[in-house]
């Protein structure tokens, strides 16, 4: 096994645990990190690119939430499945490695303070 791989299912493990478990500071923390290297081997190609595909499939009041100050509005796993498409979020799974529901879940509970730790001007900085 190459490092590649090593790094890879090291990712896959750490995202998983990241995931699997309850919102918390360290899961909050590191979300963005992953979700950088997760969104970069889809269609989507990155956080941007995420948020743009969001916005354009009718959450654009959430995501104008999660970027500016105040509260962030709740989005569902049905929300962004719809939003996203199955393609997409099958995309994202197959590079995790877990299903798609837990994906959509996680996804659900986390991405919005994710986006708004990534956002601390209103605008996003991806790393």
């Amino acid at each position: 096994m190459g490092l590649m791989d090593d790094l890879g299912s090291g990712l896959k493990g750490a995202l998983g645990q990241i995931l699997g478990q309850a919102a918390g500071d360290v899961e909050t923390n590191a979300l963005p990190a992953v979700l950088n290297q997760v969104l970069g081997k889809t269609d989507l190609g990155s956080v941007g690119g995420l948020l743009a595909k969001l916005q354009g499939s009718g959450l654009g009041g959430q995501v104008a939430s999660w970027l500016g100050n105040g509260s962030n509005l709740p989005v569902s796993a049905e929300q962004l499945r719809a939003a996203l498409g199955n393609e997409q979020v099958k995309q994202i799974a197959d590079k995790l490695g877990l299903p798609t529901d837990k994906i959509l879940a996680a996804l659900s509970t986390h991405l919005p303070g994710a986006i708004d730790q990534m956002s601390p001007d209103g605008k996003l900085q991806e790393s």
